[in-house]
């Protein structure tokens, strides 16, 4: 056993160092985009490209390594005629760290913040998963601002297992032990074929950082709370809602219909089921664009 201990110091030692270098290393290949806005301090990262009548605004998912480069297909059809302005909230992509509580209407006015630094005034605000559950606090708080809500597989109040308390902790000393990087390495991180090597290389590096950094873990310490303060929630009754939707999710069957009845809540309330994985913006993002194109006539 003494054996089998000092072989496990030894090559968690191994790890924890290998870590530290690389993520050394990593730091100066990290290339900057878009822009930093100040919100109370912090620095927002931000990029704005396009041009058209109309803006949207794009939130990601949680944990997204680099939400510019993750939503960069979809941005660059959209951008064709619309003004497209990507948010990196505090954690996010190059956007600063943060020790303020992630709770929904933290995060929220964080975002609201770094769009009024911008003067955007008015747009679509559209989202992939947990900024589902931000854009109903969202737009309800700035309803004035928001023209409609598009979702790209968002979480739904109410969803089954949300009530998950994480091992936060235990995952903070992962990374620290460079057992994270080892994991992710060895995991399937690609992220489909519409990206290149660089913006993969540059996620990847990313991902090494802002996973499970002090202000990713304690979004995530903040999940279960903010999914139980926002049970009985739902959108503004008159704003237009388009929410694509994974057409089979088989670890949650009913997902669909979850969905369904968060349209059916709201005067005019679209479904749209699309086959494949969480992230439909990854592998739909040209048929994301233009049912947002054909859908927002009349609407915004």
């Amino acid at each position: 056993m003494t054996a089998v201990g000092a072989v496990l110091a030894l090559g968690l030692a191994t790890t924890t160092v290998l870590n530290v270098v690389a993520s050394e290393s990593e730091s100066s290949k990290i290339e900057s985009y878009g822009q930093r806005v100040d919100v109370d301090g912090r620095k927002i990262n931000v990029l704005v490209t396009g041009s058209g009548l109309k803006d949207v605004v794009l939130l990601p998912g949680f944990g997204t390594s680099s939400p510019v480069l993750d939503f960069a297909p979809l941005v660059r059809d959209l951008a064709k005629d619309h003004r497209v302005i990507v948010v990196e909230p505090l954690g996010y992509g190059l956007s600063d760290g943060t020790d303020r509580e992630r709770t929904t209407e933290n995060i929220v006015q964080e975002v609201h913040g770094a769009l009024q630094a911008l003067q955007v005034n008015r747009y679509i605000l559209m989202g992939h998963s947990i900024a589902g559950l931000y854009g109903i606090d969202y737009a309800n708080r700035y309803p004035e601002e928001v023209s409609a809500f598009v979702g790209i597989d968002t979480s739904v109040p109410g969803q089954p297992g949300m009530d998950t308390q994480f091992p936060t902790g235990l995952m903070s000393a992962a990374k620290n032990l460079g057992l994270l990087r080892v994991l992710t390495a060895a995991g399937n991180s690609n992220p489909g074929t519409a990206y290149t090597d660089y913006a993969r290389d540059q996620m990847q590096m990313l991902t090494n950082r802002n996973s499970m950094s002090p202000t990713y873990l304690n979004e995530m310490g903040h999940i279960a709370t903010n999914f139980q303060r926002a049970l009985g929630t739902s959108f503004p009754k008159e704003l237009p809602l388009l929410l694509f939707v994974v057409a089979e999710n088989k670890k949650t069957p009913e997902w669909l219909e979850l969905h369904q009845r968060q349209a059916a809540s709201v005067t005019d309330g679209t479904v749209v089921p699309l086959p494949g994985e969480h992230y439909l913006h990854h592998t739909h993002a040209g048929e994301i664009a233009d049912e947002v194109r054909a859908w927002e006539v009349g609407r915004v």
